[in-house]
């Protein structure tokens, strides 16, 4: 695996494969986008467009990818997408995509928030979704998990790298979001200044899965606003690029990705 590449560390069937981009060891973005950023048209942070698609077809071969990435619209909301046919033509405003189609990539697109990845325990089917404060406080995991045909309790997660709480700090409007779905967060918030605190996003996401029949949960302890050789980070650098993290189920030899 190529060392632009950090491997998903869980226990996934088979076949299966996921992983997030780092910042370096391919592309060629100048910055403050140095070096491999992956965002799209739809982020207005000013990279070039055209070296952007040369680093997303750069992604292809470092990655040894079996097909061109499923690109989502990302709104930071809770709508999720099935990919189980011949490609999405425009990327759809989605922050989430489910396939049982071996060879169909399914990617998205962060700097900070959560990306987080499902598999079935056997191999036959994968999501991906993308995880703000908006769209986990709204419900963005449970849907993803709710939008599989694989019984939650047959599905294992993994959390890839994100904001983390030793350096991710909130104000009152985003822990109030998540303490109305369950005071048992609580425990996530540590208060730093008058109506401030640092959040565990990772506790949260756990704590969502779990409740939606998800409980073999990996991942969530790599921090993007502490490691910027490795990661982007929107809170970070404000003008930033984007990781992908992305997932597949391998396909076979008499398969056609889609």
């Amino acid at each position: 695996m190529s060392h632009a590449l950090l491997q998903a560390d869980w226990p996934a069937p088979p076949g299966v494969h996921a992983f997030t981009t780092l910042r370096h060891g391919a592309g060629a973005s100048q910055a403050p986008f140095d070096h491999f950023n992956l965002g799209n048209r739809y982020a207005a942070d000013g990279d070039d467009p055209m070296v952007v698609e040369r680093n997303r077809a750069e992604l292809l071969r470092v990655a040894g990818l079996p097909a061109e990435p499923h690109w989502l619209r990302q709104v930071h909301g809770i709508d999720v997408v099935r990919v189980d046919g011949p490609g999405l033509g425009a990327e759809p405003a989605a922050d989430a995509s489910v396939t049982s189609t071996p060879g169909t990539v399914l990617a998205i697109l962060t700097a900070d928030c959560l990306p987080v990845m499902f598999a079935a325990d056997d191999g036959s089917e994968v999501a991906a979704a993308h995880a703000g404060w908006p769209g986990l406080s709204a419900g963005m995991l449970e849907a993803t998990v709710a939008a599989m045909r694989t019984p939650p309790a047959r599905v294992m997660a993994w959390i890839g790298p994100a904001a983390g709480p030793e350096r991710y700090e909130i104000g009152a409007e985003v822990r109030d979001r998540f303490l109305a779905w369950d005071t048992c967060v609580e425990t996530a918030f540590v208060p730093t200044r008058p109506g401030h605190w640092r959040v565990d996003l990772f506790a949260i996401a756990r704590a969502r899965l779990a409740r939606a029949g998800v409980s073999r949960v990996h991942g969530g302890g790599v921090c993007t606003l502490s490691d910027p050789q490795r990661f982007f980070s929107h809170r970070r650098d404000a003008r930033t690029g984007r990781m992908a993290t992305l997932v597949w189920i391998e396909p076979s030899a008499d398969s056609t990705p889609a």
